[in-house]
């Protein structure tokens, strides 16, 4: 049974007299352990269907079955639950609150779960280590790099140990040696720990890190390849 299956999705907006599907009918698995890049231009359907994916969304029509699960039968509270469980998010602005230190900024998603103080602040140390932020866990936004903020998205996005990250343009905002670093970092993450990456980019540079590459035109899949790898063993040895 495929981590993530998406049997025939489509989704239309409706804009005045004018409809836009941007998904027409989609197919395709992801496996546990995959590390996948979405590419397309703007407007091609691949951030519509990271939003299905992360059930941020719901399909017009189609199936999207999450471990086995149809979403598309799930209240709004239990898709809640899987956000919180299942998926982590990664943004490209890095959406954290400025006013927070680094170590409550991580803690946030153990706050919907009723987790006790202690616990939380404990294991948001933990992925802020495994990020390699240790020793900035009282920093604020404002004190780190944009690379390092990026990094406590990451450490968010993994704290509640869920299975798949969802990273929407993850290096939009970064330099080119720090977009790499974050690249490599992911790419640890899921060799080391075999979390599920799926990554909305439109730089071929930044999606020549993963397993696979799936492109997306005018809401249809045209093309399901091979990537790159680019620098996998070579960073995993250092």
């Amino acid at each position: 049974m495929a981590l993530i299956e998406a049997r025939k999705l489509s989704k239309v907006y409706s804009l005045g007299d004018v409809e836009v599907r941007a998904l027409d009918g989609i197919s395709t698995t992801i496996e546990k352990g995959e590390f996948v890049a979405i590419m397309g231009q703007s407007g091609s359907g691949k951030s519509t269907f990271m939003n299905v994916l992360g059930c941020l969304d719901t399909p017009t029509d189609g199936q999207y079955l999450l471990d086995g699960v149809d979403t598309g039968h799930l209240t709004r509270d239990e898709l809640a639950e899987i956000r919180n469980k299942k998926l982590g998010f990664v943004f490209q602005g890095f959406n954290l609150l400025s006013r927070t230190s680094a170590v409550e900024n991580v803690e946030l998603p153990l706050l919907y779960d009723g987790s006790p103080a202690r616990e939380r602040h404990e294991r948001a140390r933990v992925a802020l280590k495994s990020v390699g932020l240790e020793g900035r866990e009282d920093h604020h936004p404002n004190q780190l790099s944009g690379g390092q903020q990026q990094r406590v998205a990451i450490a968010r996005a993994l704290v509640n140990d869920a299975p798949i990250i969802l990273a929407d343009e993850p290096t939009g905002n970064l330099d080119t040696k720090t977009s790499l670093e974050i690249m490599e970092l992911f790419v640890k993450l899921n060799r080391d720990s075999h979390i599920t990456v799926i990554l909305v980019t439109h730089e071929p540079d930044i999606a020549a890190y993963s397993k696979r590459i799936i492109k997306f035109l005018d809401g249809h899949i045209v093309s399901d390849e091979p990537g790159a790898e680019k620098n996998f063993d070579s960073f995993v040895k250092r």
